[in-house]
């Protein structure tokens, strides 16, 4: 049960830089999705183009672009609770907002459905081998970490990435990572350097990967250490979903989570995935996150969570998009106020390749690799030109333009 592994983040200097050409993407759309009932933007939903692998998700201010190397006719916009959105894309479109509708619950399933959730889990778990691919797979992905002192950004760094992720019957341990191209931004007041080594990188999805690594939550020790719960059902892309939630049922000397699962009732698929740390016990979960701090620095974790989503394509489900949020307070001893840190990891798969070529040794990403110290500086305005990313929000645009001043 102590599967959340430990990685990187790391306020230091960049100093390398790894570029490699990509596809030439010149055909994009962008725009914004909105609530239907409230106008409100709406984050992290799935925009992808239906027939090819390309695709992405919206920022926190509901923004969005995607580029294709043909011109897009169609669009898919997906989200949990949401109806399954697909529209057309007219010829010389350069923007498409696009207002999403909640799926209303029919009235007899609005209820907690009943049933037995640890039957429910053991099936889906053992359906992995019929859901999931078998056979390696190279994915394309866009990765960005950055980190907030209060709600000011002192570190922001983005990367593509290639993941070669083994067959769902293999071991987490087979799967890598390799930077493509990858760019890092850091605050030069000497005051914001934070020596604490946390969870980071590209790698963090492969390890946590729930259906493929189920020593994170989902191992046989579950009806162990959980109280499992039926939740009321939710719908993702049309299809109604069994919500089974996790709950920790004893003391132990280590950490566990909340959790949430998604499960399609008709392929019996996971499609979401919700965690969230149990701080209940301070101790034992700093001992989770953290590698080293230090001497005299007091860390103390305030929340940690995870989001991952799986999408059935041609058939299988893959993870789709991932996200991580920590929360923490640092302060030294005899200080008498303490700063608050946030560092949020969102990567979302954007491509998958044709031609499968595992990651070589001398490439790969390793989990104690650094990524700010594999990456160029924030400059060229294109550097994303020819790549799907995650539009950054106008805040983070901001946040770039302030820090840029700094390296002047």
């Amino acid at each position: 049960m102590r599967g959340f592994a430990k990685c990187i983040m790391s306020l230091g200097l960049a100093v390398l830089s790894f570029v490699a050409a990509g596809q030439e993407l010149v055909h994009s759309v962008r725009g914004r999705v909105t609530d239907a009932s409230t106008g409100k933007p709406v984050e992290s939903v799935a925009v992808s183009v239906p027939g090819r692998h390309f695709a992405t998700v919206t920022n926190a201010d509901g923004e969005y672009v995607i580029k294709s190397d043909r011109p897009i006719s169609e669009l898919n916009f997906s989200f949990l609770g949401y109806r399954l959105e697909k529209r057309r894309v007219q010829p010389g479109t350069e923007r498409l907002d696009v207002r999403i509708k909640s799926q209303a619950l029919p009235l007899n399933e609005s209820f907690a459905i009943t049933g037995d959730p640890w039957h429910i889990l053991k099936e889906a778990m053992q359906s992995v081998g019929d859901n999931y691919p078998l056979e390696p797979e190279l994915l394309e992905c866009f990765y960005r970490e950055t980190v907030r002192k209060r709600s000011r950004y002192i570190y922001i760094s983005e990367a593509v990435a290639r993941l070669y992720k083994t067959g769902y019957n293999r071991s987490v341990k087979a799967d890598k990572a390799a930077l493509e191209k990858s760019r890092v931004l850091l605050s030069q007041h000497r005051k914001d350097t934070l020596s604490i080594k946390m969870m980071g990188g590209p790698t963090q999805p492969l390890l946590l990967d729930v259906v493929k690594n189920p020593e994170v939550i989902l191992d046989q020790d579950i009806s162990r250490y959980y109280i499992l719960n039926m939740g009321s059902m939710a719908y993702i892309d049309d299809r109604p979903q069994f919500v089974i939630k996790a709950v920790p049922a004893e003391k132990t000397d280590f950490a566990l989570y909340y959790g949430t699962f998604y499960i399609d009732m008709e392929t019996m698929a996971f499609t979401r995935a919700e965690l969230q740390l149990d701080l209940s016990d301070k101790a034992a979960a700093t001992r989770l996150i953290l590698v080293k701090k230090p001497r005299g620095l007091r860390f103390t974790p305030k929340q940690v969570s995870l989001v991952m989503n799986y999408t059935c394509k041609d058939g299988k489900y893959r993870l789709s998009y991932f996200r991580s949020d920590i929360h923490f307070n640092c302060d030294w001893k005899k200080r008498l106020f303490a700063t608050s840190y946030s560092v949020v990891n969102e990567l979302v798969i954007t491509d998958r390749r044709e031609e499968v070529q595992p990651i070589s040794r001398d490439e790969m990403f390793k989990s104690s690799d650094i990524l700010s110290e594999k990456s160029a500086e924030f400059s060229d305005p294109d550097y994303w030109k020819d790549y799907n990313i995650i539009e950054p929000t106008e805040s983070l645009e901001h946040a770039i333009g302030k820090l840029k001043k700094t390296l002047k």
